[in-house]
């Protein structure tokens, strides 16, 4: 066995002279690296082995799972429509808004031309909110 470190000495990048080195002091700990906790609680290991090897109860997960993301998306879907083929329809039924001008623009082309922008973004947002905690709740409920 050797007295001297292994990050040390010739051929390792180190010099031996302790004055180009900086300060002398006792070399660094080693650090211990771990692949995997094996503290892991079984169910985790279980739930993730059965949605690895899609046995049926994987299966019913991942298909509950896009179950709820597909409503999600189909009743956003249907609040967009409504509200966007709403404005025709309510043009329609109630030809006085027709008549309104808004900066020398008739109201009818605002709402047409420019509000459906910012109503498909928060639309937007807003689908991307909850799928987002869907896919949280759907990673707790694996790991738990």
């Amino acid at each position: 066995m050797s007295r001297h470190s292994a990050g040390s000495g010739p051929g390792r990048g180190a010099s031996r002279d302790p004055e180009e080195n900086g300060a002398a002091g006792p070399p660094p700990r080693r650090k211990r690296v771990v692949l995997a906790d094996s503290r892991a609680p079984v169910t985790v290991l279980r739930t993730v082995v059965e949605l690895e090897e899609q046995t049926s109860y994987g299966e019913e997960l991942v298909r509950g799972f896009i179950r709820i993301q597909l409503k999600t998306a189909v009743r956003l879907a249907l609040l967009a429509a409504v509200l966007l083929c709403g404005l025709p329809v309510l043009f329609f039924f109630v030809p006085a808004i027709s008549g309104i001008t808004v900066a020398g623009v008739r109201l009818p082309w605002l709402l047409l031309g420019v509000a459906p922008f910012p109503v498909l973004f928060g639309i937007g947002y807003w689908y991307n909110v909850l799928a987002e905690r869907h896919e949280r709740d759907f990673v707790d409920m694996v790991e738990k």
